[in-house]
C-alpha cells in the first residue's frame, strides 16, 4: 500500500454538533444532506446484541441539508434507539436520491428483529420517502422483517438486521445489511424484495481479543472487555458489509468493516456479480465504512479506525484505489476521526462525516483538491 502523502492537508467545519452522523449524499440540484441516527429516547426499549444494556426508544433521528453554509433541518421525529447516553444509536442511516430528485432513507434497526414489535408501529428497520415541503413519510419496503421471514442468520446462534446503507440503481435499490451480513434490492415502488447476496463468516486464525482494560468499542454489539473470554486459535467472524456501490462493469461493490475482534487488515472490498457470485476484489483494509467511485473508476475508500476499535485509537484513513489496483493513502488521521460516510462534490471536493457514530460531536468536513494534490507527489511503499 502507498505511504500516506498528505501530512499536512487541512480541513473546514461545515457542521458540527451532531448525534451520531451516519449517511451523506448530495441532491441533484446540488444541496448536501445529511442523516443523524439520533440520540433514542425515554420510551420502550430493547436489549442490545451485546448483553450491555437496553436500547431505548425514541423520535430523535433527522435528515438536514446545508444550504449557503447553514444547516437546515428538512425530516425530524424520525424513529431512533440508543443506549441512555445516547450512544450506540441506531436510526436515520442513510439517504440517497433519484434522477427526479425523489428521497429515499434509510432507517436502521441494530437488534433481533423479533423485539421490535416491542416498540409498537415504528418504521426501524424500513426504508421510507418523504413529501417534499412537509415533515411526512411513507414506508415502502421493511428489510428487517424480510430478514426475520427468511430467517438471515448472522451467526448460527443470533438473528439480526441492521440496515446500513443504500445505493440507487435506476429503479431499484440496493441495501447493505450489517447485521445480517447481506445485500438486498427492491423496486423503487416497493416492490420485488428480494437477497441478492450473502457474505459468509470466515475463520480468523490466532485472533488477538481486546484484554480487561481495552476500550469498551462498539458497545451495542460486542460484549464489554471484562466479559470477553480468552482468545481460542481460531474464531469465526463476521462481514459486517457497511457499503454498495456500483462499478462500471456493471457489479456491485461492497466494503466490509468485519465484525470482533476487529483484525487489522482484516477488511476486505467484495466484488459481486449479478447472479450473486461474491469475489474478494481488494483485501487488507482495517473497519471500511463507505467508499464511492470518481468519473475515471478509481474507487475512495473511508476506514472508520486504523487500528482494532478496542484499541481506543480513533484516527481513521481516505485511501484511494486507482484503476490499476495501486493504492495511495490521501489521508491519515491529523483530525480524521472516527470517519463514518464520504461523498465527492461537483467542485472536485471530499465531504467526510467525521466523528461519526458519536452523539453531540459528530462533524461534517470539506477537504479541497486532494485529488490534484497528490498527483504531484512522488508515492513512497511500506
Amino acid at each position: 500500500m502507498t505511504a500516506q502523502l498528505l501530512k499536512d492537508i487541512s480541513f473546514t467545519i461545515i457542521a458540527e454538533g451532531l448525534n451520531n452522523p451516519k449517511g451523506l449524499t448530495f441532491a441533484p440540484d446540488g444541496s448536501l444532506y445529511f442523516t443523524e441516527a439520533g440520540i433514542g429516547g425515554d420510551g420502550a426499549s430493547i436489549p442490545a446484541p451485546s448483553g450491555q444494556g437496553n436500547l431505548h426508544y425514541g423520535l430523535s433521528g433527522r435528515v438536514s441539508k446545508i444550504e449557503n453554509g447553514t444547516v437546515r433541518p428538512v425530516f425530524t421525529g424520525l424513529p431512533s434507539v440508543a443506549f441512555p447516553d445516547g450512544s450506540g444509536a441506531a436510526g436515520p442511516h442513510d439517504i440517497k436520491f433519484d434522477a427526479t430528485g425523489k428521497a429515499y432513507v434509510l432507517i436502521g434497526y441494530a437488534a433481533n428483529p423479533a423485539f421490535r414489535k416491542s416498540l409498537g408501529n415504528t418504521d426501524l428497520g424500513k426504508i421510507v420517502t418523504f413529501e417534499q415541503g412537509n415533515n411526512t413519510w411513507s414506508s415502502i419496503a421493511d428489510i428487517t422483517n424480510c430478514e426475520a421471514i427468511n430467517k438471515i442468520a448472522s451467526s448460527n446462534s443470533e438473528v439480526a438486521s441492521n440496515p446500513l446503507s443504500l445505493y440507487v440503481d435506476s429503479n431499484k435499490l440496493v441495501i447493505v445489511d450489517a447485521g445480517a451480513n447481506c445485500l438486498f434490492s427492491v423496486n423503487t415502488d416497493g416492490g420485488n424484495l428480494e437477497l441478492l447476496a450473502a457474505i459468509h463468516e470466515r475463520i480468523l486464525t490466532n485472533p488477538i481479543f481486546p484484554g480487561a482494560k481495552s476500550q469498551n468499542f462498539d458497545r451495542g454489539h460486542v460484549p464489554a472487555p471484562g466479559a470477553i473470554p480468552q482468545a481460542p486459535p481460531q474464531v469465526p467472524i463476521q462481514s459486517v458489509p457497511t457499503d454498495v456501490v456500483k462499478g462500471v462493469d456493471g457489479a456491485y461493490y461492497v466494503c466490509e468493516f468485519s465484525g470482533f475482534p476487529f483484525p487489522e487488515g482484516g477488511a476486505n472490498i467484495y466484488k459481486i456479480s449479478g447472479d450473486g457470485e461474491v469475489q474478494v476484489f481488494a483485501s487488507g483494509f482495517t473497519q471500511l465504512i463507505d467508499m464511492t467511485f470518481d468519473a475515471e473508476g478509481n474507487l475512495y475508500v473511508l476506514q472508520h479506525m486504523n487500528q482494532s476499535g478496542w484499541k481506543g485509537k480513533p484516527d481513521g484513513a481516505l485511501i484511494k484505489i486507482a484503476t490499476d489496483g495501486e493504492r495511495t493513502v490521501l489521508l491519515e488521521g491529523n483530525g480524521l476521526e472516527m470517519p463514518s460516510a464520504l461523498t465527492v462534490g461537483l467542485d472536485g471536493a471530499f465531504y467526510i462525516i467525521n466523528r461519526g457514530g458519536r452523539p453531540g460531536i459528530g462533524q461534517i468536513i470539506r477537504i479541497e483538491n486532494l485529488k490534484n494534490i497528490h498527483q504531484n507527489i512522488s508515492p513512497a511503499y511500506i
